[in-house]
């Protein structure tokens, strides 16, 4: 066989291992084989020297011919094996990545399901601008002009006489003026108080008002519509308290206590051993406020009440910080998820 033979052989063996080649590394070693300081294409070429110069100068001519068409053939295998092997070529052996779902905000949570509750009562959904007038505010609530609310110290005032609101109840009377008995409104959203932020209390926080005005409503009204939801929201095995308070807007005013959840009212830590943890105020429409909507207090009774979406949710989750609902920490927020 001659060197030409030979050559022709060779490449045609080399292309065929290149193209069955099922690494790298398999790539690799066929250049060495074939094209390294001792390779099978390096021995012929070395043998150059004692042909004549006429049969040199053709297998010379054959052998780089082979060269550089291998060459080409290696630096392609050699492309395609470090293209599969930065991931393009897909392995159903791999397991799967998860991708994490967002949900719903655990405050966010918290007031649908207090909506819910009262919703299966008959209440209805109203929402009101987070930028109020004193009038609806506190003027139509029955706030006297010196009542401390009123001062910059408790409440944010901005340009235009306007302030933001310090709690829902305003819409309690936006319905009332526009709307004649029976109405029965659930008012959910955020409000804005002046103080200073702690473990207890923030600058901004969440609110449920609901209210119910008609003909001979009365606290036992009032009484049955809040056990009803307690119950629901907190379990069924749940005792109430009720405690008289002051609020402008209703007369008489109470505030309700619940039997600690977590020591059944023996006392602990949470409800700082009394037995008790209070969630929420409430009261009966006060004649005045029902006046200046425009009904006859003779005729017209109504009850309301107020509950504090994140008090309610630091009770039940057993939450100690109220921050926590608002610096975003994703670590906290995955245990509502």
């Amino acid at each position: 066989m001659s060197l030409v033979e030979e050559i022709t052989r060779l490449e045609s063996e080399a292309l065929e291992r290149i193209g069955q080649a099922d690494s790298l590394e398999s790539v690799g070693e066929l250049h060495v084989q074939y094209l390294g300081r001792k390779g099978s294409l390096v021995a012929i070429l070395r043998q150059l020297g004692k042909l004549p110069p006429e049969e040199k100068k053709i297998v010379g001519a054959r052998a780089n011919q082979a060269r550089v068409r291998l060459e080409s053939e290696f630096k392609t295998a050699q492309a395609r094996f470090e293209t599969d092997e930065g991931g393009s070529v897909f392995d159903p052996t791999l397991p799967g990545t998860a991708q994490r779902a967002g949900t719903v905000h655990i405050i966010n949570q918290v007031m649908g399901e207090i909506c819910q509750t009262f919703y299966g009562m008959g209440f209805q959904i109203s929402q009101g601008p987070h930028v109020e007038t004193d009038y609806f505010n506190f003027e139509s609530l029955n706030f006297p002009p010196d009542h401390p609310a009123r001062d910059m110290q408790d409440t944010f005032f901005v340009e235009g006489g306007r302030l933001l609101r310090t709690h829902t109840t305003p819409v309690q009377t936006r319905e009332l003026a526009n709307s004649k008995p029976p109405i029965k409104i659930l008012a959910p959203g955020k409000t804005f108080r002046n103080e200073a932020i702690s473990t207890r209390a923030h600058v901004s926080f969440h609110q449920v008002d609901g209210f119910l005005v008609d003909e001979g409503v009365t606290m036992a009204d009032l009484k049955g519509c809040l056990v009803a939801f307690c119950r629901s929201f907190f379990g069924e095995e749940l005792k109430l308290k009720w405690r008289p308070s002051y609020f402008p807007f209703t007369e008489p005013s109470a505030e309700v206590d619940i039997s600690c959840f977590l020591c059944k009212g023996k006392g602990c830590q949470l409800c700082k051993y009394s037995g008790w943890l209070e969630i929420l105020g409430c009261g009966m429409i006060d004649p005045a406020v029902l006046e200046m909507a425009g009904h006859d207090p003779e005729k017209y009774t109504g009850y309301a009440f107020g509950i504090g979406v994140e008090r309610v949710a630091m009770l039940k989750y057993k939450i100690n910080d109220i921050r926590l609902f608002f610096n975003n920490n994703v670590r906290f927020l995955r245990q509502f998820f």
